[in-house]
């Protein structure tokens, strides 16, 4: 058992936090107000290989493992607490991954270099307005194949970048119905362009956190689409969204850990510096004490978070583990580093006392921005509970069957 990070690891993280140090963390503010990621750091970051660095070199992407993503996730949340920018990576980690393994070559060769380049965009669409978590039993997005070409009709909704995709390009990787009669297993995946698609329309929503990355939904009209735009095997596209949303679970945990851990640094410096009754607030038993639990609570999600990386890396390099257990440890991580950080937050706003409340103090961006893997990003609370019960008592205890 080593808890060590390797030299190469370690020498990944001080790069990435350099640059998000410098390029990054002074323009957050920027960043959440003109509600836009600067292009010059979207182009920044492509050289450093932070756009879907998960996928094949063959297509410009740096190959990195997930503890390797894991790692630079911690600093993009560290850097840019509002979590715009750190959406935008996990996404293209994630999806840019899937993409990457089970795209066709056509596909692939057509968008990967561009998305590692940042000239387009890499998404994710498969909740629809009445389904939530409930992707089989209502989602009724359908795809029909004609001769060489599928023909798809539905809506996605609460998507992110609407806006980068339909204005920079790119795809977002749709779950649609294939066979109406096999349930989970008559999905497909499809590799759905926005932009110029006079047979789609976009829906922009307004956020209340995590303001640079734009959230929305498209619908679809008889959307034609070729045949090497299907991504992965027929009627597989459930398994291809679950392999995915595992992925970017365990960067959302690396994330919330990366952000937490900016704030208690936040914390910690007012705390030692401003005075109360003629004492530092550091010395009070109350603030001390619950300073003592959030730190251990974020420590204990980063152990749980790394894990589940270690656990994805051991099942894709070596065959150590199944989806089933990185499904669990995934889950498990979702679960804990929303709750902890946004926890985390508030109590550090808290110490900060009036000035908490302002904007002088990036805390409320973080609080903001945190709050959004919590409400729904990658899956609820109670649906990582669930995934949690699955894994610990077996199918046959799941509610919904």
């Amino acid at each position: 058992m080593d808890f060590s990070f390797t030299e190469e690891q370690e020498l990944w993280r001080k790069t990435v936090r350099d640059f998000a140090q410098k390029k990054i963390k002074p323009r957050v503010r920027e960043i959440d107000t003109n509600k836009k990621i600067p292009e010059e750091i979207i182009k920044d970051m492509a050289k450093l290989g932070l756009l879907a660095p998960t996928a094949s070199q063959e297509y410009g992407g740096a190959g990195v493992d997930w503890t390797m993503a894991s790692i630079a996730a911690e600093e993009l949340g560290r850097a840019d607490i509002s979590l715009a920018i750190p959406v935008l990576y996990l996404v293209e980690s994630a999806w840019g991954y899937i993409f990457s393994q089970y795209g066709t070559p056509e596909a692939k060769k057509e968008y990967l270099p561009k998305i590692t380049s940042g000239d387009v965009f890499c998404g994710i669409a498969v909740t629809e307005p009445e389904g939530g978590s409930d992707i089989v039993g209502a989602g009724k997005t359908k795809a029909v194949k004609k001769g060489n070409n599928w023909i798809l009709n539905g809506e996605k909704m609460f998507i992110s970048g609407i806006t980068e995709s339909s204005k920079w390009g790119g795809i977002h990787l749709t779950l649609a119905r294939t066979d109406p009669n096999k349930g989970h297993k008559g999905f497909s995946f499809f590799a759905v362009p926005l932009k110029d698609n006079p047979n789609i329309e976009t829906t922009l929503l307004e956020d209340m956190g995590r303001m640079g990355i734009s959230t929305g939904g498209f619908s679809m009209s008889n959307v034609k689409l070729p045949d090497h735009y299907l991504i992965g095997g027929l009627n597989r596209g459930f398994y291809h969204a679950m392999e995915g949303f595992s992925a970017a679970r365990v960067l959302i945990g690396a994330t919330c850990v990366g952000a937490a851990e900016a704030a208690l640094e936040l914390g910690i410096e007012h705390i030692k510096t401003r005075k109360a009754f003629g004492r530092p607030l550091g010395s009070f038993e109350g603030i001390q004490f619950p300073l003592a639990e959030h730190y251990c609570n974020i420590e204990s999600v980063k152990l749980i978070t790394y894990r589940a990386a270690w656990i994805m890396d051991k099942m894709y390099k070596e065959k150590k583990f199944t989806h089933y257990d990185v499904s669990l440890a995934a889950a498990m991580s979702k679960l804990r580093a929303p709750i902890h950080a946004f926890s985390a937050m508030n109590e550090v706003a808290d110490w900060l006392g009036a000035t908490g409340y302002t904007k002088e103090y990036p805390i409320e961006m973080g609080i903001r921005g945190v709050r959004s893997y919590s409400i729904g990003a990658e899956g609820t609370m109670n649906i990582m509970r669930l995934i949690i019960g699955r894994e610990l008592l077996g199918k046959g205890f799941l509610p919904y069957k």
